[in-house]
């Protein structure tokens, strides 16, 4: 950190560290070819009589800051795998793929060399487009698909008509991957319903420093590859049974986006609508994620519901 020789946020990727190997996770680093590697925490010992699921983080920190409240809750009734998408935390390629298609197949070789035939997904963000594309690509090894805020129904044109508050795509950019505390303030008003109003700019500096500095081009990359000609009409289907969780004030992914992936995937989805919270819903309302994970994930799936109180033409509002 500029101008300190104590870094709280290395400080607290120490701690992080610690809690995901407290819940039986080991840190991996995988060998996939090609230049390309991946880091990921797997169970110390995988149990073949519990279900594996992969959990799969946005853009932003690495993996661990994003699950980190999730972990400790999971490991109990799951095999759980946390990677680090390429470009993130210690995974990288040199390969000049940026789609989320590709880092889907990456994620897929990874599972395949941790010994891993079939799992549950659930994606953030950017990782909810790399767990679409994985149940897409991959359908026998998807059992059941949680998408959580992630514009995978966008196209280019949503931009051009105003459907987001950033203009551009590198508007964005400026913003989700922020170089200067000014704009990782906007990334914290645009992600949360109620954001922090005055955060340090030392702390926030030694975060962008931390975290936000590496790979910093093809992190650019990446976000415009989501962006470039994108097109409802190129989109594939997923078949497995999906849950939609999205926060009723996403000022990144706007709800529309979840309701035109509810009617893309049809009666084999249900949206779950999360008042009081915005983008950030893993780090606003942690608490009620983890219930929808649990309801949705654990045992056999519940019968289609019917409209009630608590049901809006198919959509849960919680």
């Amino acid at each position: 950190m500029v101008g300190c020789c104590f870094s709280w946020t290395a400080a607290r990727e120490w701690c992080l560290r610690r809690s995901f190997s407290s819940a039986g996770l080991k840190s991996t680093t995988t060998d996939l070819g090609d230049g390309t590697f991946m880091h990921c925490w797997a169970p110390l010992h995988h149990i073949d009589s519990k279900p594996t699921l992969l959990l799969i983080h946005g853009v932003g920190a690495n993996a661990m800051w994003q699950w980190y409240e999730f972990v400790p809750l999971l490991t109990p009734q799951f095999n759980v795998y946390v990677p680090d998408l390429l470009f993130f935390g210690d995974s990288h390629t040199t390969r000049p793929e940026r789609s989320e298609s590709f880092q889907a197949q990456c994620v897929a070789a990874l599972m395949v060399a941790h010994g891993v035939k079939r799992m549950h997904v659930v994606g953030i963000s950017y990782g909810g487009f790399v767990g679409f594309s994985l149940a897409a690509q991959f359908k026998d090894r998807v059992e059941r698909l949680v998408i959580c805020c992630a514009g995978v129904c966008m196209e280019k044109r949503d931009m051009d008509e105003g459907m987001f508050q950033m203009r551009t795509v590198d508007e964005a950019v400026a913003i989700l991957l922020p170089q200067t505390p000014e704009k990782a303030l906007d990334l914290i008003r645009v992600s949360f319903y109620k954001p922090i109003k005055w955060i340090p700019s030392c702390f926030l500096r030694d975060f962008i420093e931390f975290m936000c500095t590496s790979y910093l081009q093809e992190r650019k990359e990446l976000i415009h590859a989501l962006h470039k000609d994108r097109k409802m009409s190129d989109l594939p289907n997923v078949t497995q049974p999906t849950l939609i969780i999205w926060g009723e004030h996403d000022r990144v992914f706007p709800m529309e986006l979840a309701h035109r992936l509810k009617r893309h995937i049809g009666e084999n989805s249900e949206l779950v609508v999360i008042k009081n919270a915005g983008h950030a819903i893993n780090a606003e309302k942690p608490k009620e994620m983890y219930k929808h994970f649990k309801s949705f994930l654990v045992g056999p799936l519940p019968p289609p519901k019917q409209a009630n109180g608590n049901h809006i033409n198919g959509h849960k509002l919680d």
